[in-house]
């Protein structure tokens, strides 16, 4: 059969439109509400959220094709060509469809974003062919064994539940085999864990090879249980790959990345804040003069890296900061990070200070009362508007004490500016 002719008749050619449509109409505020501004990795990791639904347009597309072969009594006849070579030309169609439909979720993603140049990650694009392919020839040797009217809903709705439940289970290991949690990668300060990338291909791989074998020697029984061994080793080698991996599939993100100037105080950022360095920059010095002057301690580097070292100080803000919101972002790097105590969920009374603290460093620091009506409760801001109406002395005697609380598992904070617990 011609290769045009194929095409012409292919339900992959025939479900593209849907399924772009689909992806357009039903997708588009998914795979734009939480993508990173500016970051192409984040940009490509959360276009993998169509992937719940473009698989299973491959699978149950393969599954049609897999039937007509199986209607036309294909394997019958004493062909040429080996299974393998029937069947390639008959599926390319619909590994493109699935190709398009991710590219067409991609630019959605992208869009949104507003990366301007650059490029998406080309490790996520390879683990989104593979799983394509893999549903695709699932499906395939799916339609092979069954009717149309059988495969075809029972393919689409397994390959749904496969490709989109995992990612809601508690053994979070799963998820990753078919690529779920990419699409919450990733913030500006973090990288992907290529982990997870290695555990979707191992076993994305293995399910391909293993209908490859099925496909070209059908149901012997040598190729049924060397079909099974493929398979039971990529699960294998895609769970041993994602072990001890979190819910999020990501790392921090190299510091080489950043972008350092040379000021007082020194401050590094993310090359995609370079649209507004220089408001960042300004702004953030004004900040730190004005907590200088209330006799606060600031490091002599501000960085927006996920995990400052010990002399410097998480710049905490984000791609879509404005001068109003710089302050708080400098305050907020400066309270300390919670004990252990804390973090085992044991009783931490340090905690009731963060919120009046950092109101407390937010509002010294330049920021409008107003820009923190939604990140304080109205007690705490006043309670830290109480304080800024006291003498400089007071005041920081007031911050010392509580931010030692707030580094101790066993110490109560004295919120009251007598130094009573307030």
């Amino acid at each position: 059969m011609l290769l045009r002719t194929i095409v012409r008749v292919s339900s992959g050619t025939r479900l593209l439109p849907l399924l772009v449509g689909f992806v357009v109409v039903a997708l588009s505020d998914n795979l734009s509400e939480w993508v990173t501004p500016h970051y192409w990795l984040s940009a490509t990791g959360t276009a993998t959220l169509a992937l719940s639904f473009v698989g299973p347009a491959c699978a149950g597309a393969g599954a049609w094709e897999g039937s007509r072969l199986r209607r036309a009594r294909i394997s019958d006849q004493n062909a040429v060509r080996s299974p393998l070579a029937i069947a390639f030309p008959l599926l390319l169609p619909v590994l493109v469809m699935g190709v398009v439909g991710m590219t067409v979720a991609l630019l959605v993603s992208a869009a949104a974003a507003d990366v301007g140049l650059g490029m998406p990650d080309l490790g996520i694009l390879g683990v989104e062919v593979v799983l394509l392919a893999a549903n695709t020839l699932v499906g395939f040797v799916l339609g092979r064994l069954w009717a149309p009217i059988i495969a075809v809903p029972v393919t689409l709705i397994a390959s749904f539940v496969a490709n989109a439940y995992p990612v809601s289970w508690s053994a979070v290991w799963i998820r990753y085999l078919v690529g779920g949690g990419l699409q919450d990668c990733c913030a500006l300060d973090q990288s992907l864990d290529v982990w997870a990338l290695v555990s979707a291909g191992v076993f994305g791989t293995a399910v391909c090879l293993s209908a490859a074998v099925l496909i070209h020697y059908r149901r012997t029984v040598p190729a049924v249980v060397a079909a099974v061994a493929l398979l039971a080793g990529g699960f294998g080698g895609g769970a041993a790959s994602a072990h001890g991996m979190g819910a999020d599939p990501v790392t921090s993100r190299p510091v080489g990345d950043l972008v350092c100037d040379h000021g007082q105080p020194r401050i590094c950022l993310w090359p995609e804040m370079d649209d507004r360095a220089g408001m960042v920059r300004a702004e953030s010095r004004k900040a730190v003069e004005r907590l200088r002057r209330a006799g606060v301690v600031v490091p002599a580097t501000l960085t927006m890296a996920d995990r400052p070292r010990s002399d410097e100080t998480k710049l905490a803000i984000g791609p879509g900061i404005s001068a109003v919101g710089v302050p708080t972002g400098v305050a907020a790097g400066l309270l300390p990070q919670s004990p252990s105590c804390a973090d085992n969920g044991e009783r931490y009374p340090g905690s009731d200070a963060y919120g009046p603290v950092g109101a407390w460093l937010s509002l010294t620091a330049g920021a409008s009362p107003r820009s923190l009506a939604n990140r304080v409760a109205p007690p705490e801001l006043a309670l830290a508007q109480h304080v800024l109406k006291q003498s400089r002395k007071a005041q920081l005697a007031w911050y010392e004490r509580n931010n030692r609380a707030m580094r101790a598992c066993d110490v109560r904070p004295q919120l009251g500016i007598d130094g009573s617990r307030g």
